[in-house]
């Protein structure tokens, strides 16, 4: 169960709440995708990943070869409150505008 200090630690790290933004703006995404996308490494990205996953904020799903990441749809409502005031911050802050041109702008997208 998600605890406000598990929400509140993800949220500190600015690589995760990028990858939080691109998920809820985005929906479904790859790591390749989001690696693309924040321009870091493949491992930095799955690290960050891998804590998302496990204080239950985002879920996995396997699709072939390929690990799809999106926001859990059952996040409790408070914690979906808290994320929102959250990301609309950094998208007004200019936080997020690179990272969606690059992941637009990513050629073949092979792993969709």
């Amino acid at each position: 169960m998600l605890t406000t200090i598990e929400l509140f630690k993800c949220l500190a790290d600015e690589t995760r709440l990028r990858c939080l933004a691109l998920l809820r703006n985005n929906g479904s995404l790859c790591v390749c995708e989001l690696t693309c996308a924040l321009a870091l490494s493949q491992p930095k990205i799955s690290r960050h990943l891998s804590l998302l996953r496990q204080s239950d904020i985002v879920r996995d799903n396997r699709k072939g070869q390929w690990v799809y990441y999106e926001l859990n749809p059952v996040l409790p409502n408070w914690a979906e409150a808290i994320l929102v005031i959250a990301l609309q911050q950094l998208i007004e802050q200019g936080g997020l505008q690179a990272d969606s041109e690059r992941l637009h702008a990513m050629a073949g997208r092979s792993c969709v």
